[in-house]
């Protein structure tokens, strides 16, 4: 399916679905309305979280950015437990949860529930099993574990948001959010703080998450209910999401924890700190489009035709823009880490390469896993991370010891490529979609760019790691944008006209 069909087909969804044509119409508005806010905010907390990372990496000690990825990684592989998979039993639509307002309420009571118990156990786990010679340790745990659990009682106006397909306020949040985050850290850090300097992103975050949600115009007002079929409905669903999502923050999550308990925390700090510019494409690419493929997969899930249309239009993006990002950090990691944060962090180079192949996948697992939730079968993802789960584990006790960090990183690298196989192979119950039509022109170019960047650099042998950068982001994205324009022309120009028409 072509690329710029497909954007025909979301965008004038009232045509096609002639049953809800003020609905079809109002969802391709929302959609995006919603990926112009999310891209804004997007690019916002990019430019703006880039810089917090650079300062916050010349002023601390690599320890500490192990000591936080430990706990963090920790946390975040349990985190899933309260949430219990009742995210896609809100967005998923049912007769049990067309009352919005009464979903909320319950889902609310439950999160509440769950969230008190995992916090009691996470913290009484603290207090009893990490070592008392590791104070630094023991305080990030407590602290993360306090901020995880409220912030996690935000998620219900976050899901009655996406569920409507209005994302304005989200991305707003997540905008203050990354300004405050950074005047604070950075401050810290100035001063001499160290770990609490980190901590704080935490803290901040929290806040304002309850702010912007709860106090200042509030979203939705928190209360509590009895519904024991509601209540049921949210458990059974979720039940057969919360494997889900356990095992993608353990797949999210577990190269963390191996690399911190069998590496140790200094090379968890050049590991965390690689994964955090390697995530960078992503926060652009996944963050503008995966909340809103959530709400408009959910909404023409049963429609094979916009699905599909959705469904490509969406990854089409991903893909295109994806691999022109990742090849240009692999090109100028070496450039980009002596210029950025300095040569000490030069034993991450290998690592944050390989973890490009992340940047180019990884928006699009999330973007398809939305889609399997949409149509109801979640159990495909379930599927896809169980395997993905055994690979790396295999991964990581094979080439992790060998290899160090970049073993690890290679490791992420085999169960990522191999989940997002699986995942697109049984997408084609539910969609129509051409993988040649998806993938084939960008690849090419992306080698074509990669090749030649290369030669121009080996050509010139620039002594300035300036120079040496500058010529590779010329060559690389100059090859890279010719092969698109002249292949795909056509459908880049009816993209941009359709968008804009649609704005």
């Amino acid at each position: 399916m072509p690329l710029a069909d497909a954007v025909m087909t979301v965008l004038q969804c009232g045509v096609i679905c002639v049953q809800e044509p003020c609905m079809s119409q109002s969802l391709a508005q929302r959609s995006i309305s919603s990926v112009k806010w999310n891209a804004v905010s997007s690019i916002v907390q990019v430019i703006v979280g880039f810089i917090q990372t650079i300062v916050l990496a010349r002023l601390l000690p690599i320890e500490v950015f192990g000591v936080y990825a430990a706990a963090k990684s920790v946390i975040g592989l349990t985190i899933g437990l309260p949430a219990f998979g009742m995210a896609s039993s809100f967005l998923y639509r049912s007769e049990h949860n067309l009352d919005i307002e009464q979903s909320a309420a319950i889902h609310f009571t439950i999160k509440s529930a769950l969230t008190v118990l995992w916090f009691a156990l996470m913290l009484g786990g603290t207090l009893l099993l990490v070592d008392p010679d590791q104070p630094d340790l023991k305080l990030a745990f407590v602290v993360i574990t306090m901020t995880a659990a409220l912030t996690s009682m935000t998620q219900t106006p976050r899901l009655i948001l996406s569920r409507k397909v209005l994302h304005k306020r989200l991305a707003t949040l997540q905008v203050i959010d990354t300004i405050v985050t950074t005047i604070v850290t950075i401050g810290l850090a100035l001063g001499g703080v160290t770990l609490w300097a980190l901590l704080m992103s935490d803290v901040v975050t929290t806040v304002v998450a309850i702010f912007m949600l709860y106090i200042w115009r509030p979203v939705w007002r928190p209360r509590f209910t009895w519904h024991p079929a509601g209540m049921r409905y949210f458990l059974t669903f979720g039940a057969s999401n919360v494997g889900i999502r356990l095992l993608t923050d353990a797949l999210d999550r577990l190269d963390d924890v191996w690399t911190g308990a069998f590496l140790g925390k200094t090379p968890l700090g050049f590991y965390s700190k690689a994964y955090s510019f390697a995530k960078y494409p992503s926060i652009i690419l996944a963050s503008p489009l995966e909340p809103v493929s959530a709400g408009m997969y959910a909404e023409v899930g049963h429609d094979r035709k916009r699905l599909s249309s959705a469904f490509f239009m969406t990854n089409a993006l991903l893909v295109r823009s994806g691999f022109l990002l990742a090849g240009l950090l692999a090109l100028v990691a070496p450039e980009f880490i002596i210029l950025a944060i300095g040569e000490r962090w030069l034993p991450m180079l290998d690592a944050f390469r390989l973890m490009l192949i992340f940047t180019l996948f990884d928006p699009m697992k999330r973007t398809i896993a939305n889609m399997f939730v949409g149509v109801g079968k979640p159990r495909i993802v379930l599927h896809a991370r169980i395997l993905q789960l055994v690979i790396m584990g295999i991964g990581l006790f094979t080439l992790g010891p060998a290899l160090g960090i970049a073993g690890v990183a290679l490791a992420v690298d085999i169960m990522l490529v191999i989940g997002i196989g699986y995942v697109l192979w049984r997408a084609k119950e539910f969609v129509d979609y051409s993988l040649v039509a998806l993938m084939a022109w960008p690849g090419i170019a992306l080698t074509i760019g990669l090749i030649g960047a290369n030669l121009a650099f080996s050509a010139a042998a620039p002594e300035s790691p300036w120079i040496s950068g500058i010529i590779k982001v010329v060559c690389f994205t100059g090859l890279y944008g010719l092969i698109l324009l002249l292949f795909e022309r056509q459908q880049l120009m009816q993209t941009i006209k359709m968008v804009r028409k649609h704005r």
